[in-house]
């Protein structure tokens, strides 16, 4: 039995390292996979070894030492397969896709370890007692249900999150009364990382029935500004002015092209709406270009931009008194 597996161990080993060469799912077949089952393969052939010569035949549990120790050590090196596997998806991926492959290694990473959890019960002969167990818990799983459902609801609303796809890691979005960039996406919950260096953590569950707005999920954003001239000025030359400015803007696109028009006539001035169009990562700082680049020049031009001005008017004649230099 010992030179078997030993056998075994090498021929594997050496059958996924060159795989590993030329594969493409070099993520979960490459050198640490071919380690760690060579590894696991030896230790369980040992275990076997010596349950074969009645060195583990003592039985703790209702059950033999040889079976709780391979139970143990599938766990185990499962464990470490799978977080070697998260690992190295991780670390493959490129930078644009890094966000959606964090979220599938950890559902990958979970969903081995939940596995290998359930076959090293059954290997341990635990299987019929569990479920004796399971059966007779019944009643304080219902119990402990309503207790758990938010972790539940949380858990399934992540799924659909992951399948949804409304946001991704690195992604500025404003969601649940926050604003911020998401810094991470967890199976329970999600972590925003708000402008002003704060750390919110948002359960999915609030997070799916919120509406999210993603601010660069699309290449292009639009700049909406709004820009106040007083009445006696030409709102023609207004216009002109302010769209020469964006032109001259490098990163204002020209297609779709820039609008300026009057939009409205307000209480104190003749409002002109401007619309223009920017690569969402640079949305933030061409809206403030725009702003102050549009103020520069209508001051050049001598366009004036009013401020607020009220008339009070009073129901009985107001008397003035004026002191002279002397105090009189």
């Amino acid at each position: 039995m010992l030179v078997t597996g030993i056998i075994i161990a090498k021929v594997l080993k050496k059958y996924l390292l060159n795989l590993s060469r030329s594969t493409k799912y070099v993520w979960i077949i490459n050198e640490d996979t071919a380690s760690t089952l060579h590894n696991l393969i030896m230790v369980v052939t040992l275990v076997y070894t010596f349950d074969a010569l009645g060195l583990l035949s003592l039985k703790i549990a209702g059950t033999r030492i040889s079976n709780l120790l391979t139970a143990f050590l599938v766990f185990y090196f499962s464990y470490l397969l799978a977080k070697k596997s998260k690992e190295y998806m991780i670390m493959r991926s490129s930078q644009q896709k890094l966000p959606e492959v964090q979220v599938k290694a950890k559902l990958f990473y979970y969903t081995l370890v939940t596995l290998a959890f359930f076959i090293a019960l059954n290997i341990a002969g635990f299987t019929g007692k569990l479920t004796t167990l399971l059966a007779a818990a019944g009643i304080t799983g219902i119990v402990l249900g309503f207790a758990s459902q938010t972790v539940v609801s949380n858990f399934i609303s992540g799924i659909f999150m992951y399948f949804d796809k409304p946001l991704k890691i690195g992604d500025p979005v404003e969601v649940a009364g926050y604003s911020g960039i998401v810094h991470d996406i967890r199976i329970l919950s999600t972590r925003i990382r708000t402008w002003d260096g704060l750390l919110v953590r948002i359960p999915n569950e609030k997070l799916f029935n919120s509406e999210i707005k993603n601010l660069m999920k699309y290449p292009a954003r639009r700049v909406d500004v709004t820009v106040g001239i007083a009445y006696k000025e030409d709102a023609q030359k207004a216009i002109e002015v302010i769209k020469k400015t964006l032109n001259e803007m490098p990163y204002v696109l020209a297609e779709p092209e820039p609008l300026v028009f009057v939009d409205n006539l307000g209480d104190n001035s003749v409002n002109i709406a401007v619309r223009a169009w920017a690569p969402s990562e640079k949305w933030f700082d061409v809206r403030t270009q725009i702003v102050q680049k549009i103020k520069e020049a209508l001051d050049r031009e001598g366009i004036e931009i009013p401020f607020p001005q009220r008339v009070n008017w009073f129901a009985e004649e107001l008397r003035v008194k004026i002191e002279g230099e002397n105090g009189t």
